[in-house]
């Protein structure tokens, strides 16, 4: 078990760095916007929650790719790997252009949803930025995919990690102003993000096209690269469900922070900041969850049963520590961690609070993320997903709005929901596991 644990952790170290890089750019937008003010910093999680969903969705399309490419890896086709990358792509800059046109549209739902006006006046400018900038995104993320697919994890981790001084300075220059820049606050943060993903997405495009690595596969293009009807069904039987799955966990998140949003801008802030903290926490469970997938499903290729099992089996337990560790640190900083955001001591001081609810949740967070992940390795996806719904939505959602509302728990109301939500998915994502390794 300790050579698979140590083979998935080679493989998910450079996806987890990559996945926090992207994160950070989120986290450093929230930050520098937040030094501005908590109106803003609240104006940038209505946005962020609004987004969320559908973005999300957007990336569930993209894991089909690195999911079929590690198959047909696994069977030693390079022209199926390079058929599955062509059709996989078309698919996600559709899937992207799609996103995008929801989301400049829905910015014109904003004053309807019961926020703080102020809050609403800055949201809008800024969803217009973020909406358009969706399509780089995702069209990054399916080239990731395809390179992670292939375990080639490096190249798309430089990437992002170049990415991040790039948003740094380009924040700097348009959210305060400096260097004879117009301060453009939350408005500067959207162009840095646009600008940032644009560029990211052009180098890692580059490099597929022109690396030696990936030379093989763009090489016998005019035989591959056609569109098929039953492989855009294959990638849509695989994304479809694992968008609905992140869709509907994501979706939890973001209707609990407009739900939060109804009592005031103060725990809107505050919100934005534990969930911050957690998601970041949360990009090295989606590492692992998506090393995992990536050798399930090239074992899955190779039809090796027991070693399925194995790596199922190793990278639950390096889920289950990895959970506990972080359940202590944000107990033991839960007071430091609010004021790299905001200075105001009232969000401040409802941040750490509920900070210790995010801690609750890091074990069950962990074990999920990864649940899902070698189920999708196995091709085992509509189950899951119903799983993820009842969790979500018949259990977790309801049972925070009525501890929120029903019995004034305030805010802690919506994370114990969310708690309960995270712990029913990981029981019964594991449990299917467990189910379908004891025979092939």
């Amino acid at each position: 078990m300790l050579d698979e644990t140590s083979k998935t952790i080679r493989l998910a170290v450079p996806i987890i760095l990559g996945e926090i890089a992207q994160m950070a750019l989120h986290l450093i937008d929230t930050a520098m916007v937040g030094a501005v003010s908590y109106v803003q910093l609240a104006a940038a999680s209505l946005v962020f929650n609004v987004m969320n969903i559908p973005f999300v969705i957007g990336i569930g399309i993209t894991i089909s790719v690195s999911q079929m490419v590690s198959m047909a890896q696994g069977q030693f086709d390079g022209q199926k790997v390079s058929h599955f990358f062509f059709n996989g792509f078309v698919l996600c800059t559709i899937t992207a252009l799609v996103i995008a046109a929801g989301l400049l549209s829905s910015s014109y739902l904003f004053p309807y949803l019961g926020q703080d006006p102020q809050v609403v006046e800055h949201a809008i400018p800024f969803m217009r930025f973020i909406g358009i900038s969706i399509i780089p995104m995702i069209l990054f993320m399916t080239l990731k995919q395809f390179t992670d697919g292939l375990e080639h994890t490096k190249t798309a981790m430089m990437i992002s990690l170049l990415g991040l001084p790039l948003n740094i300075l380009l924040n700097w220059l348009l959210i305060f102003g400096n260097l004879g820049f117009p301060r453009l606050e939350l408005i500067g943060a959207g162009w840095a993000t646009l600008i940032t993903r644009t560029l990211m997405f052009l180098a890692l495009g580059f490099v597929v096209m022109k690396h030696h690595l990936f030379h093989r596969y763009i090489a016998v293009s005019k035989n591959q690269w056609k569109l098929k009807g039953r492989t855009i069904r294959e990638l849509l039987h695989i994304g479809v469900p694992s968008s609905l799955q992140l869709g509907m966990e994501s979706g939890v998140f973001a209707v609990s922070g407009i739900i939060i949003g109804t009592i005031g801008a103060v725990e809107q802030a505050a919100h934005q900041i534990a969930l911050s903290c957690a998601s970041l926490t949360f990009m090295v469970s989606l590492g692992l969850s998506q090393a995992a997938s990536i050798r399930v499903s090239n074992a899955f290729g190779a039809q090796n049963f027991p070693k399925i099992k194995l790596i199922g089996k190793s990278t639950l337990v390096t889920a289950l520590c990895y959970g506990t560790l972080c359940a202590i640190l944000f107990t033991v900083f839960r007071h430091q961690l609010p004021g790299f955001f905001n200075d105001d001591p009232r969000v401040i001081e409802m941040a750490s609070y509920l900070l210790i609810f995010a801690a609750i949740f890091q074990i069950s967070d962990s074990t999920q993320a990864v649940g899902a992940g070698i189920l999708r390795g196995l091709k085992d996806v509509k189950v899951p997903t119903l799983f993820i719904g009842i969790a979500y939505w018949v259990i977790g959602l309801p049972v925070g709005y009525l501890l929120t509302f029903h019995f004034n728990w305030g805010p802690s109301g919506i994370w114990t929901g969310l708690t309960t939500g995270l712990s029913m998915a990981s029981i019964f994502l594991i449990s299917r596991f467990f189910i379908l390794s004891r025979r092939p």
